[in-house]
């Protein structure tokens, strides 16, 4: 319970957006983050922010994977989504690598999480009858 009461949950005033979807309704979505301030008015000191959306079938099924398209305006945004899509799948790619790379090199030693059959309490140490 004390994590939960160790948890920062504030929101930051001075860093909020406003999201809409924006569509096409074959090949993918755009996040549009509009800047707003703690009124709730269109913030014109900060830049929008595109973010983009792509499905990438897996062994284990569909791997959603999230990607931030560099544009000023929604056209800028929609003309760039295949690319932004294409390098966001080859990040995603390389980090799983990179991640598979990471654990095949990992020591897993007697005690250490995934070495063997969970342990049960007190056991490994001397008991007496």
């Amino acid at each position: 319970m004390s994590e939960i009461d160790d948890m920062n949950a504030e929101m930051d005033l001075n860093n909020l957006y406003t999201e809409e979807i924006v569509t096409d309704r074959k090949m993918g979505t755009i996040r549009v983050l509009t800047p707003i301030t703690a009124q709730g008015a269109k913030d014109p000191t900060r830049s929008m922010v595109f973010t983009g959306e792509v499905q990438v079938m897996t062994q284990m099924g569909p791997l959603p994977i999230n990607f931030e398209i560099p544009a000023r305006t929604v056209e800028e945004a929609v003309k760039n989504y295949g690319q932004a899509a294409k390098d966001g799948v080859k990040q995603t790619i390389e980090r799983l690598k990179e991640m598979r790379r990471e654990a095949a090199n990992k020591i897993v030693t007697p005690g250490t999480p995934g070495f063997g059959v969970p342990q049960q309490p007190g056991a490994g140490k001397i008991q007496m009858p």
